[in-house]
């Protein structure tokens, strides 16, 4: 889910009282407070819905899901934020002026510079800039990054890249960076725009897997940039899970993988399918028990619902089976608290927005002759 961004000027107050928000929505069993208790607050990230209103929640828990839910580790940490002017906590500003560290500034001047001599005159020098990492608080992701996460332009700081940012990249590769760094860059690197646009996203795909990523796991992430970052993926060997077959619509290998599945992948399945307009698959996971009601798992815009994103996308045969099988239309996105047909109507979507429309104004006079 995205993080809700805190305002120019964000009171403490008026944070405390979302905290209690947040326990009195659950006290009501919210299934949108469910939601973000199970997202935000690391001891109930594989909590059921009924657990998560059965628990015995403390206001002290509330404020740490509302400190991770806008983007910071912990209460004290927003706290601190709030009441201490930094640098690094002028959020407003683009993620390379916020660094405190003059080398680590420095070394990513020189690298969006395409200065190679340079950078590796810095990086000899200084050595531990190849694995430092610097804190940037209150973003949904880049929070914790290395120098080499910076070569993705993701998020954007520039609108643009050397052009021989593969250079770059591989001069600070050879520095050393550990592979969970490796990791994180390729996850930029196949979901950032520039680095598409640049036409250097299957060259740096190419570089970071020659230095061992993980191409497998960027996959899933792949879908969300393009497919050619996903086409890169798989020349490079990755491994088609559940997820990405739903989410590609390949029905025979969807239908291999179910049975031997985990609850989690199946939930995110079913998610990226209804996500991606492939209505047999979604046809498929309903009739295997998914739930239509459930808010999308984490990595799969867990703000939402999927009949929300079927809307959005102008899915209408997806739309019309999961409102078939029982999904229900008036539950609200978490971050702008809108309806599927909210959100068919942001998106221009007509078709879908009338059908859900329809479909609701059927439903309430129903209930009002039943009522007669």
């Amino acid at each position: 889910m995205p993080v809700r961004p805190l305002p120019p000027k964000p009171s403490l107050d008026h944070l405390k009282y979302q905290a209690k928000d947040l326990l009195r929505d659950l006290a009501v069993h919210d299934l949108g407070a469910a939601q973000r208790i199970r997202e935000f607050h690391p001891r109930f990230s594989d909590a059921t819905d009924a657990e998560s209103f059965d628990a015995p929640l403390r206001l002290s828990d509330a404020q740490l899901a509302i400190a991770r839910e806008s983007g910071f580790p912990s209460w004290t940490r927003l706290k601190h934020h709030i009441e201490k002017h930094t640098i690094s906590g002028q959020l407003n500003l683009p993620h390379h002026e916020r660094i405190e560290d003059p080398l680590f500034r420095r070394a990513v001047e020189l690298l969006d510079g395409g200065d190679v001599a340079g950078l590796r005159l810095q990086l000899k020098r200084h050595p531990e800039l190849g694995r430092q990492r610097v804190v940037f608080e209150g973003g949904n992701y880049f929070r914790n990054p290395t120098l080499l996460e910076f070569v993705a332009e993701n998020p954007i700081r520039n609108g643009k890249l050397p052009p021989n940012i593969v250079e770059v990249a591989k001069v600070i590769l050879e520095a050393g960076p550990d592979l969970s760094a490796i990791n994180e860059t390729l996850g930029l690197v196949v979901t950032g725009r520039v680095v598409r646009e640049c036409r250097v996203q299957v060259a740096l795909i190419n570089l970071l897997c020659d230095y061992g990523a993980d191409h497998t796991k960027a996959l899933q992430a792949a879908l969300f940039g393009g497919m050619e970052a996903v086409d890169a993926l798989l020349r490079r060997g990755a491994k088609v899970e559940l997820p990405v077959a739903a989410a590609l619509g390949n029905i025979d290998a969807v239908r291999r993988l179910l049975p031997g599945a985990t609850p989690r992948e199946r939930h995110l399945a079913f998610g990226l399918a209804a996500q991606f307009g492939q209505a047999e698959i979604v046809r498929l996971l309903l009739d295997a028990g998914e739930d239509p009601n459930r808010y999308n798992p984490v990595g799969c815009h867990s703000h939402s619902t999927p009949l929300h994103q079927a809307a959005a996308a102008g899915h209408l045969e997806v739309v019309r089976l999961l409102v078939e099988r029982g999904a229900r239309m008036d539950i609200k996105d978490i971050l702008w608290h809108g309806t599927p047909a909210g959100w068919a109507k942001y998106e221009g979507k007509k078709e879908v927005e009338a059908f859900l429309l329809a479909q609701d104004n059927g439903n309430k006079q129903r209930q009002v002759a039943h009522r007669k």
